[in-house]
């Protein structure tokens, strides 16, 4: 689709020449790229009618540059995620969106000076050390490249020995549950904070239970937006049983291993006053505002008329074609690549969130659990009928490799989601019974989540290669991994 809505932009000459000729690369090497990429190509791939590609298309390019094309939170998806993300950039590009009122701005932001210290130590090996000549264009460590550099083996000279885990379930949030309770199990230390008992917490060897975001103060948050703004977060109450904040524990733990140098402040409060001072405002004023917004240093929130604006590429331009790709071997242009269709009688696997939890790290909150207590199965009308499902029944989920839900989940018969595929909410379907309130409730979609694509550019983990199909009486108990 996004390459089909390119063709139509360029071909149909909607596109922003001006803006293409004077900040973009490789323009003529795209034309000629999309130049079979027709909406009737793409109907093919998309079930999506010619006619509407092409009106989308259109109702973008005449509104542009006040248009923007989002690449959404979540961007693994099949393992071709950087070429789709890039796709999405040049779309933006042709459309003269970067920089222009109603597109991208230029954002800003405070530096926030961190509490003197001594200098950090450079780390001797890193997680590229565990993948040599590999995923070179990334950014971050990688997710699933930790349980892999984690188990032992025979072509890789070193592997971790402890993971501290903060506030992440991994069980329930790394796809493929087998491989990452296989890394827990080389570990010779696994320390988890966290503030429920998730399922992470009974693997560890050591848990250091933490306050919740009511009860403690945080970093100061600097994020970049239109102004610069900063803001803090601060207890509403005292903390309950016997939890503490994420500094007090770092601070602590300092004493014990003679780092107190990093930790030179008294307490918190003085840290984080100490650092608002260096930037015009004080703990005292914080406590008061909550958010405070300064003024840009400059009026350049979009591009000035022929502004010389240089990019962070080999160019200096946006690249349509990548130099740096062309450089490491990849295609330099965005490449479609087909997705592998479900097998018959199988449903492709979609996931996502729901706006009043995070994750599953609040699915055991008693005012969030009375919004939503337990996910549901979305299955379209025409797959209900040919498996005679009815609405609000309870059934199973089983993968393409024979994994099954270890909890029945809900159908929810809605023709939001196509007749290939089904979609549920993740984060439920929680197996450790001290979740008292969501123990047991609805389906856990990592469990189901065996196959991984990894993009071979960033190394990111595609997980909607999945599929399952569908079980009506309670399958038979099998030994349960806990």
């Amino acid at each position: 689709m996004l390459l089909s809505w390119i063709h139509v932009i360029i071909y149909e000459d909607l596109y922003d020449k001006k803006y293409v000729e004077q900040y973009t690369y490789g323009f003529d090497a795209l034309k000629e790229h999309v130049k079979t990429m027709t909406p009737e190509w793409a109907y093919g791939i998309t079930t999506i009618d010619p006619n509407v590609i092409r009106k989308t298309a259109r109702e973008m390019a005449y509104a542009s540059p006040a248009v923007i094309v989002h690449p959404g939170r979540h961007v693994t998806w099949y393992g071709d995620d950087t070429q789709r993300t890039r796709a999405i950039a040049i779309l933006n590009a042709i459309l003269g969106s970067w920089g222009r009122r109603g597109g991208f701005f230029r954002s800003d932001s405070v530096a926030v000076p961190a509490f003197p210290h001594p200098p950090f130590p450079e780390p001797k090996r890193t997680w590229r050390d565990a993948f040599p000549d590999k995923y070179r264009l990334a950014d971050l460590a990688l997710a699933s490249g930790i349980c892999e550099a984690t188990i032992p083996s025979a072509t890789r000279d070193c592997n971790f020995q402890a993971w501290i885990v903060n506030g992440t379930n991994l069980i329930e949030t790394l796809p493929n549950q087998k491989q990452t309770i296989e890394a827990i199990q080389n570990l010779q230390l696994l320390v988890a904070i966290d503030t429920m008992p998730m399922e992470i917490t009974g693997w560890a060897d050591v848990v250091l239970p933490e306050c919740t975001y009511l009860e403690r103060y945080d970093s100061i948050r600097t994020g970049p937006h239109r102004k610069p703004q900063i803001a803090l977060r601060m207890p509403a109450s005292e903390p309950l049983y016997n939890t503490k904040p994420a500094w007090w524990m770092a601070k602590e733990l300092s004493k014990k291993l003679g780092l107190e140098d990093y930790f030179n402040w008294n307490s918190f409060e003085e840290s984080l006053d100490w650092q608002l001072k260096q930037v015009g405002t004080s703990l005292e004023e914080m406590q008061r505002l909550g958010v405070k917004t300064f003024e840009r240093t400059a009026d350049d929130l979009y591009y000035a008329e022929n502004e010389a604006v240089e990019f962070a590429t080999n160019t200096g331009k946006i690249e349509l074609f990548s130099t740096a790709f062309e450089a490491e071997g990849f295609d330099p242009l965005p490449k479609y690549t087909p997705h592998e269709d479900p097998p018959e009688g199988y449903y492709r696997l979609i996931y996502g969130r729901a706006p009043m939890h995070t994750f599953s790290r609040t699915s055991n909150n008693p005012n969030l659990t009375d919004l939503m207590d337990e996910n549901t199965v979305w299955i379209n009308p025409k797959v209900a009928i040919e498996w005679e499902l009815k609405n609000d029944q309870y059934i199973w989920l089983k993968n393409q490799d024979g994994i099954e839900s270890e909890f029945p989940i809900k159908v929810r018969i809605t023709e939001r989601i196509r007749w290939d595929s089904v979609y549920m909410v993740h984060g439920f379907g929680h197996a450790d019974k001290r979740l008292r309130r969501c123990y047991g409730k609805g389906a856990s979609d990592a469990r189901l989540i065996t196959k991984v694509h990894i993009d071979p550019i960033m190394g990111g983990t595609g997980m909607r290669g999945n599929f399952v199909t569908f079980l009506t009486e309670k399958p038979a108990e099998k030994e349960v991994q806990s």
